[in-house]
């Protein structure tokens, strides 16, 4: 194969390309600075090294016999990369920047600086020392800090002259090191607590040269981080771009090229409660080797994301049409909070992804729920669990029937509107206990009686554990008729009332309508069976869908809402139910029926009747509706009552009770 390229190398990028082109036949010219930097090339016939500064002639000179430059230099080395794209332009060769990624680290705990004279400025005002991982180019003035001989580490390259630079300017002895890097975290972060640093000075050098590492080893030590940020340039690609348009160019195969072929990796990992406090050490390796990390921006905050390429999105459609358009990125990181398989993002996520692109893992993380029960000393496996964030949950509903109950809110107002319910709704002298911010710096732990947790100040990231020393888990269904609030209004009677409900086959997150609901003696009894559902009660009197507020609120169900008007007017803006309860359809019978299988064409449906001319009504209902008659049944009952010495029986009306199903069921 024929073709040559000049390469400025001296970097990972650098030597990676020229070992790509030339593996792949292309003669290369690599040009290193130093005799150091041709240690970063492995030999091979097709590479010729040039190990010491270009002057102008030699640059143009050799761009003419190699018309094809890649420019691999440092991100930070601007004047070179200025005299590459000027002899380029003169001797009309191809210019290619293959630029390293920024790193887009950000955080309360990163100054960021335009130059080490700024940094220099800066840490002229601080107090503790200093670790410097800038080199020894510019050594010189870091002597500018007050008492700099004491206060400042430099860490350089293993090399005569970048250590006789350091010694000249007075770092030595235990001030100096001389390593070749990139470096783990952990030797990052001992060389940090053994100098007792207060302070890290450092370039973007992104993932080739060990800047993840180093921020996420100065987080663990508390030390600030000054970044010296990188200049300005034209945009360029990066390596496997880069390689992409050379393979093209000269028509080889490119690995890169092959490797996107591959199935890639996806590794959903929750990041527990707090800044990453809950990330387990499985998910902090999985982060670790990602080469992209997405999530919401808190969470992108966790030290084990420092200097890595992040996507600050938690929208499954945009996350893979990003994806979608970066092929380039094979390991991705997602972050979402809490634990993977609690109310987590990590759900709508799996529903998105295509197993046959992404092999997908999941990491748990420490939840919410985890940690509020250990504050509070409460073993979790004997708590009820549910969602009041970013959702509709009768948390009311789930403590009457739990001792201990645990939810997730939105906020501190989420917290005010539970505690306003439970004192409204009968339940005003539970305790409750109320972690907000759980394992950030701010956590704060309240625990009392609703009113109490109303007065206090709170957070803004809260769950609450509610107690309920009296749980009541009986079957709702047949209350008496004698502790309803009645009025004038109609009321279906206990024993009608539980045999309809029973017939319904409610399940406890059910969405229901009881229409014509008068008291709302059905309705009670329907929202305390589907206790996690909703109940819509429609109403045409005023009067009657006051009783319903009254009986609400005296029953506990604040998941009942009830609805002024006519059927099936009054439906129209409803949500789809999956049962209904029909008791008076002030002759719209067939409208209704319609109006429900218009929503869900597989509702169930119980239609009573006290009349004849209601019942044939019913009887016509499977001819002009799209619905099958399950049964008929006709309800006698008699009540006792005592006169004298005897017992006499009372007979009720006769009620019809209809049970149909949508055709689809």
């Amino acid at each position: 194969m024929t073709g040559k390229v000049l390469v400025f190398a001296g970097t990972t990028e650098g030597g990676a390309i020229t070992d790509l082109l030339a593996n792949a036949g292309i003669k290369v010219h690599a040009c290193v600075a130093t005799e150091y930097g041709r240690t970063s090339l492995r030999p091979n016939p097709n590479v010729e090294v040039s190990a010491h500064p270009l002057p102008p002639e030699e640059m143009r000179a050799l761009m003419k016999e190699y018309p094809v430059v890649v420019d691999a230099t440092h991100p930070y080395a601007v004047r070179i990369t200025a005299h590459i794209k000027e002899a380029c332009a003169d001797t009309g060769a191809e210019y290619i920047r293959l630029r390293r990624p920024e790193s887009f680290a950000t955080g309360d705990d990163i100054v960021t600086v335009d130059s080490i004279d700024a940094a220099v400025e800066y840490l002229k005002g601080t107090e503790g020392n200093i670790l410097v991982t800038t080199g020894s180019r510019d050594i010189a003035k870091y002597t500018a800090i007050p008492n700099y001989r004491e206060r400042v580490f430099a860490r350089v390259l293993s090399i005569s002259d970048s250590v006789s630079e350091c010694a000249k300017n007075g770092f030595e002895g235990k001030n100096l090191f001389a390593m070749q890097g990139p470096f783990c975290e952990e030797l990052d972060y001992g060389m940090m607590v053994q100098i007792d640093a207060k302070f890290m000075v450092t370039k973007d050098s992104g993932a080739p040269g060990g800047f993840a590492e180093k921020v996420a080893a100065a987080r663990r030590a508390g030390v600030t981080i000054v970044l010296v940020g990188r200049p300005q340039e034209e945009l360029g690609t990066d390596y496997r771009e880069t390689a992409q348009l050379l393979a093209s160019k000269f028509g080889f195969a490119c690995p890169e090229q092959e490797a996107s072929s591959e199935i890639r990796t996806l590794s959903i990992i929750g990041t527990g409660v707090g800044p990453g406090t809950g990330l387990t050490s499985a998910g902090a390796e999985a982060v670790k080797d990602a080469d992209l990390v997405v999530g919401a921006d808190r969470m992108l905050q966790i030290p084990e994301a420092a200097g890595k390429p992040v996507l600050p999105e938690y929208m499954p459609t945009k996350i893979f049409a990003y994806l979608d358009e970066h092929p380039e990125y094979r390991n991705i990181a997602l972050l979402v909070s809490g634990d993977v398989g609690f109310y987590s993002a990590a759900k709508s996520m799996l529903a998105k992804v295509d197993p046959s692109e992404y092999d997908v893992s999941l990491h748990c993380g420490i939840s919410s729920v985890q940690y509020l029960c250990a504050r509070a000393g409460v073993p979790w496996q004997d708590v009820r669990l549910i969602s009041a964030h970013a959702k509709d949950a009768n948390i009311v509903g789930n403590v009457r029937r739990n001792s201990a109950v645990f939810t997730l809110l939105n906020g501190s107002e989420g917290v005010r509107k539970m505690c306003k319910q439970l004192t409204e709704y009968g339940f005003a002298d539970v305790r409750v206990a109320v972690g907000c911010d759980l394992g950030y710096p701010e956590e704060k732990f309240l625990y009392g009686i609703p009113e109490e947790i109303l007065s206090s100040d709170l957070g803004t990231l809260c769950a609450a554990l509610i107690f309920n020393p009296s749980p009541d888990g009986r079957n709702p269904i047949s209350i008496p008729d004698s502790e309803f609030i009645r009025g004038d209004a109609p009321m279906t009677k206990s024993e009608i009332r539980a045999l309809s409900v029973a017939k319904l086959k409610l399940c406890e997150d059910s969405l229901v309508y009881d229409i014509g609901a008068g008291t709302g003696s059905v309705t009670v009894e329907m929202a305390l069976t589907a206790y996690n559902g909703t109940v819509y009660a429609v109403e045409k009197e005023d009067a009657a869908a006051d009783l319903i507020e009254e009986n609400k609120r005296k029953f506990g169900t604040p998941n009942v809402e009830v609805i002024r008007g006519l059927a099936p007017e009054a439906m129209k803006d409803l949500p789809a139910p999956t049962h209904v309860f029909i008791g008076g359809s002030s002759g719209n019978l067939k409208d209704i029926v319609a109006c429900v299988l218009e929503k869900n064409p597989e509702a169930r449906i119980i239609v009573n009747s006290v009349t004849l001319e209601t019942i044939s009504e019913v009887l016509e209902l499977p001819k002009v509706c799209a619905v099958e008659q399950e049964e008929v049944v006709c309800i006698n009952a008699a009540n006792s009552r005592h006169l004298g010495r005897y017992n006499l029986m009372t007979a009720q009306n006769p009620v019809y009770i209809a049970v149909f199903r949508g055709k689809s069921a």
